[in-house]
């Protein structure tokens, strides 16, 4: 089953977000663009590096107007902990959901249910509450904010530019194509 423009299912959870707790849901998702990056568990080892990425890269996706929402099968009270003894975490801004119960995980089909952890899932999803992107690693493949990033602003443009699509490599500013049968086997 592809997830590509399917609804984000029902959920309700607790985040850790600049150092409170705070429910968050599916509707949190809708009117605006977000991205949810699952990642493994906490104090381990790429995911640390990944979180700390997007941290870096969180102030670009703001400015597109893109909420970021961090998901592990960890509890909210972990991610917390992470956060209060962890110099890379401590740089994160966005909120750190909290999925103890795996309900997310498996909304979304990244649950590893002999470990009850998440595989490296990454989610972009648009203002309705749909699936745009979607991106699976295996769990020794850290990934690239950058990339997501140049990704996110693609999907954004296209939505916003009917009957454009862009190609592989594009980048903000950049030509994109409209596709039509004078494009076929041209390109």
């Amino acid at each position: 089953m592809s997830y590509i423009n399917s609804e984000v299912k029902p959920f309700k959870a607790t985040a850790f977000h600049n150092g409170k707790f705070i429910d968050v849901s599916d509707a949190d998702l809708k009117g605006k663009w977000s991205v949810v990056f699952f990642y493994p568990a906490d104090f381990t080892f790429v995911c640390p590096t990944e979180l700390g990425d997007m941290a870096d890269l969180y102030p670009e996706f703001k400015k597109l107007g893109v909420e970021v929402y961090a998901v592990s099968t960890d509890t909210h009270f972990t991610h917390k902990a992470w956060h209060d003894t962890s110099d890379t975490i401590k740089k994160i801004s966005y909120p750190m959901i909290g999925d103890p119960t795996g309900t997310i995980t498996r909304n979304f089909g990244v649950m590893i249910e002999e470990a009850g952890l998440a595989d490296r899932g990454t989610f972009v999803i648009d203002p309705e509450g749909k699936i745009q992107i979607v991106e699976i690693n295996a769990g020794g493949i850290g990934r690239d904010a950058g990339e997501l990033l140049r990704k996110v602003k693609a999907a954004q443009y296209v939505a916003s530019h009917p009957g454009e699509v862009c190609p592989a490599k594009w980048k903000e500013g950049e030509a994109t194509l409209a596709p039509s049968l004078d494009l076929v086997g041209k390109i």
